[in-house]
């Protein structure tokens, strides 16, 4: 499988860059961003560009994979309504549109528990819109994904790995109640969702954990 990251540069990004480098089934990784992820491995190939909206379709770098891991986001907290929608729905939205063949690949958006669009948070709107967007594109396969806590994986060197290590004492209460997993589970979870199919558009953090068994 060959697959295009974005947002290796963040918590989850760099996490599940990780992990895709050292699995044997994932033939090839292109990070597409605005910064250099700072790995280098023989599997490895980056893509940058100081705006993701300067993509255009039929863009030779982009051809040729299986699968999209939209990863590249940004927290509500603290950020206005307009950098956050351009953030989280115009660049996604625009990297899905550009991308060529998408009956022959999968799309995986990096969403959160809580998305709806019955919500009262702009967030969860926000990313429940584009959770449908993108779903109606034409993909052989698009997911809405939803994880909740996610544990570091082993080299990780994001600013939020300290913290994520002081919240990983909890983690067998957030695995008990369905909430929890790890960044090698997530990579388990992508590859089996876009290989054999999953019969719901968004993926809960409890299907993450069932598709990784």
């Amino acid at each position: 499988m060959k697959v295009i990251l974005t947002g290796a540069t963040g918590y989850v990004g760099e996490g599940v860059l990780l992990a895709l480098l050292d699995d044997p089934r994932i033939d090839k990784v292109l990070s597409v961003g605005r910064r250099s992820c700072g790995v280098s491995h023989l599997k490895l190939e980056e893509y940058l560009l100081t705006d993701l909206l300067e993509l255009k379709a039929g863009d030779p770098k982009l051809s040729g994979y299986d699968v999209v891991f939209f990863i590249a986001g940004i927290t509500s907290v603290g950020t206005s309504k307009d950098v956050y929608k351009v953030i989280s729905s115009d660049i996604p939205v625009h990297f899905a549109e550009i991308m060529p063949c998408k009956e022959q690949l999968s799309f995986i958006y990096l969403s959160g528990m809580g998305t709806t669009d019955k919500g009262r948070q702009y967030w969860q709107k926000v990313k429940s819109g584009t959770e449908q967007r993108i779903a109606s594109m034409g993909f052989k396969h698009a997911y809405g994904w939803r994880p909740c806590f996610m544990t570091p994986y082993k080299g990780q060197k994001s600013r939020q790995v300290k913290a994520q290590k002081i919240a990983a004492h909890f983690f067998p209460l957030f695995r008990l109640m369905g909430m929890a997993c790890s960044m090698t589970e997530m990579v388990d979870a992508m590859y089996r969702a876009c290989t054999e199919g999953f019969p719901k558009p968004n993926v809960e953090a409890r299907d993450i954990i069932r598709l990784a068994t």
